[in-house]
């Protein structure tokens, strides 16, 4: 059996800030799609380089109402950054909770603004932990 990892669909309510969220992690817009019969719009986008691996963000254009409220398990996106500390400052800059620190140099969590929870990972090996962060407590859950 032969099976190809294609991508992670994820519901979103406010399309526009999470466009906005998702580039602000690095992630192009590299493909759309709006269906009028079915009202919805679907935006894959990836890091550049890493087409293959995207994300698909699923916009009803009605709302979600009606829709099966399990969450199907959903736990996390996970994207390795080339800088922990200077990533986490960036999206702070920006407006965006930083939920569990890189206090390691190693590992952060923030939330989309759909609540998706995204892990950070830092590439290699963990940096030196380093102030702000390393005294800063989690903030939420993630």
């Amino acid at each position: 059996m032969k099976i190809r990892y294609l991508h992670t669909m994820v519901r979103v309510k406010d399309l526009d800030a999470t466009l906005r969220f998702f580039g602000l992690l690095g992630l192009k817009e590299t493909r759309r799609s709006d269906n009028e019969g079915g009202r919805f719009t679907l935006i894959f986008m990836a890091p550049e380089g890493q087409e293959e691996c995207p994300v698909e963000l699923t916009y009803n254009w009605d709302g979600d109402e009606g829709l099966p409220s399990d969450s199907r398990h959903f736990g996390h996106l996970a994207y390795s950054v080339e800088n922990i500390y200077e990533t986490c400052q960036h999206l702070q800059d920006n407006g965006v909770l930083i939920n569990r620190p890189p206090r390691d140099g190693r590992m952060a969590f923030v939330r989309s603004p759909d609540n998706i929870s995204i892990e950070l990972l830092q590439e290699g090996e963990p940096l030196e932990p380093a102030e702000p962060w390393a005294s800063m407590e989690n903030t939420g859950h993630w």
